[in-house]
Parts: C-alpha cells; sequence; structure tokens
C-alpha cells in the first residue's frame, strides 16, 4: 500500500464510526443468542440442512425408485416410517431428497437476485440524479410485471430445470432488493465519511466497496432469509403446476402429485406440505431474529 493510499485511509477512517449502526461480534453473538426468533429458526434450518446432506447416506439410491406396496400409510411399516406414494416410493426418502431441490433454488434465486438488486441499488443511491432515475425505471418495468406469469413464460421458454427455475425467480425477485439497498446507499451517501473520502479524492469504486456496501448489507440479510422463503414457496408452485424438474424429487411436484389421491391417502400431499411448511418458517423466524439482532435499536426478544 502506497503512502498516499494510507494516508486517505487513516483521515476517511477518523471519520467513519465502526460501522454506521452496526454491532460488533461479541455484541452480536450475545444478542443473537438471545433471539428466540434467531435460534429458533437456525435449529429448524440447520436440521433441514442436515436432512439435505445426507440424504444419500440415509437413503441411498434413486429415491424414485419403486421399493414397496403402493400406499402403505406412516406407522404401518417400520421399514418405510413415512409410508409410500401411490407408485411404491418410499416417502422419506422422497423428502430427504427433496430438501436438496428446494435448497438449491432458494438459495441460487436468492443468491442471483441480492447480486442484481444490490449492484443496481447501490449505484443508483450512490450517484442520484440521472443514474438513479434511470435505474429505479428500469427497476419499476419488472415490479410491473406479474412475477408468477413472468417466471412461467421463462421456465416454459427454457425449459423445467433447477437452474432455469432458480434463473426466473433470481430475475422477478431482485427488484425489492434493489429498492432497499438504494434506499441504506442514500442514507448511508449522506454520512461526513463518505464526504470526506470524496473530498479527498477517493475514487467512486473504492468508496463503494469500501464504505458503502459494507454499512448498507444488513437489512439485505434479513431480506435475503425471507426472500429464500418466498423463493422456495414460488418453486413449490411451479412444481405443483407441473413446471418442475421431473429428473429429481422435490416438495413442490409431490404435492401435485399427491393431489391426485387427496381423499383416499392425504398424507401424500401433507407430509411434503409440512416439509414446505417448516423450512419456509425457519427462513422467515431468522429472518425476523437477524432484524432484531442487527438492529442496535431494538430490544432482544
Amino acid at each position: 500500500m502506497s503512502a498516499a493510499t494510507a494516508s486517505i485511509d487513516s483521515v476517511v477512517a477518523a471519520v467513519e464510526p465502526t460501522r454506521v449502526a452496526a454491532i460488533d461480534h461479541t455484541s452480536f453473538r450475545r444478542r443473537f443468542f438471545r433471539s428466540h426468533a434467531a435460534v429458533t429458526g437456525s435449529v429448524i434450518l440447520i436440521l433441514v440442512l442436515f436432512s439435505a446432506a445426507f440424504a444419500s447416506v440415509l437413503y441411498p439410491g434413486d429415491p424414485r425408485d419403486m421399493v414397496a406396496q403402493a400406499s402403505i400409510w406412516p406407522g404401518q411399516d417400520a421399514h418405510y416410517l413415512l409410508g409410500t406414494d401411490m407408485l411404491g416410493r418410499d416417502m422419506a426418502a422422497a423428502i430427504f431428497h427433496g430438501a436438496r431441490q428446494s435448497l438449491f433454488i432458494g438459495f441460487a434465486a436468492t443468491s442471483l437476485a441480492v447480486l442484481v438488486g444490490t449492484v443496481i441499488g447501490v449505484l443508483s443511491g450512490y450517484f442520484g440524479g440521472f443514474v438513479d432515475d434511470s435505474l429505479m425505471r428500469f427497476t419499476e418495468i419488472f415490479l410491473t410485471m406479474p412475477t408468477l406469469l413472468f417466471t412461467i413464460a421463462l421456465v416454459i421458454i427454457l425449459g423445467p430445470s433447477g437452474g432455469s427455475i432458480a434463473l426466473a425467480i433470481g430475475l422477478t425477485s431482485w427488484p425489492q432488493i434493489a429498492r432497499l439497498v438504494r434506499a441504506e446507499a442514500m442514507r448511508v451517501r449522506q454520512y461526513d465519511f463518505v464526504s470526506a473520502a470524496i473530498t479527498i479524492g477517493m475514487g467512486h469504486v473504492r468508496i463503494i466497496l469500501k464504505h458503502i456496501l459494507p454499512n448498507s448489507l444488513s437489512p439485505v440479510m434479513v431480506a435475503a432469509s425471507v426472500m429464500i422463503a418466498q423463493v422456495i414457496l414460488a418453486e413449490a408452485s411451479l412444481s405443483f403446476l407441473g413446471l418442475g424438474d421431473t429428473t429429481v424429487m422435490s416438495w413442490g411436484g409431490m404435492v401435485g402429485a399427491g393431489r391426485a389421491v387427496l381423499r383416499t391417502a392425504w398424507y401424500m400431499t401433507a407430509l411434503p406440505g409440512l416439509a414446505i411448511f417448516i423450512t419456509v418458517m425457519g427462513f422467515m423466524l431468522l429472518g425476523n431474529g437477524l432484524n432484531d439482532v442487527l438492529n442496535p435499536r431494538t430490544p432482544v426478544r
């Protein structure tokens, strides 16, 4: 690092707070473990991640294979604790392997939405003026589109697969992240340490990466947790409509298949539906908990 660069950093560091409205690591851990919502959501998600990670160990083989008599009810056979479906496939194996598809699409689509939304939002909020107007008008185009119909159209065009579903959902979910990051960037842009960095000649890219983004990402973490839950529900809806990846097991696909025997074997719909509900609740609880933990003005419950 050159002497001039070190001098600039020292000047800005003298003005910049440790982090705007942020808390240190020790305080974060203390507040996190005091938050019932954050801890409960984390425990739920750890169990779901464990199920997805060890699905092949607990239930080796293809979960789509017919392994027993059809329509065995949960608890009726000790070898198939959650029963079998109308084709004789193990429901427990299908649910454990289905967790992989839901989590993959949830994390992939959310990562894409956060990446696109953060870039557009921080550029809009930092530069303002013409850049802000142009990017916000572009964002509003996506906001006015019927999200589900646009997602369905993209999946049909690209073909139903895990990657295309994640891409379609991610491309329709980024505007809310962009608006959130824009608001945070506009707020941080007014602080004295940013003005000092501009005054002493620090480049825009460096200011954005070193000062604007780190002080704007806390609410994005909360929004991302909630968005993963929304993406999992969207993927389940697409699979329920028959637009999911038929080469893998998915919870939405299981719910859609089970509706044909809903009156005689309701568990085929209820069990994957319960898995979706528990996972979504885990992400929602984690998001609500992080919202309290990352806001130092909010008392942790």
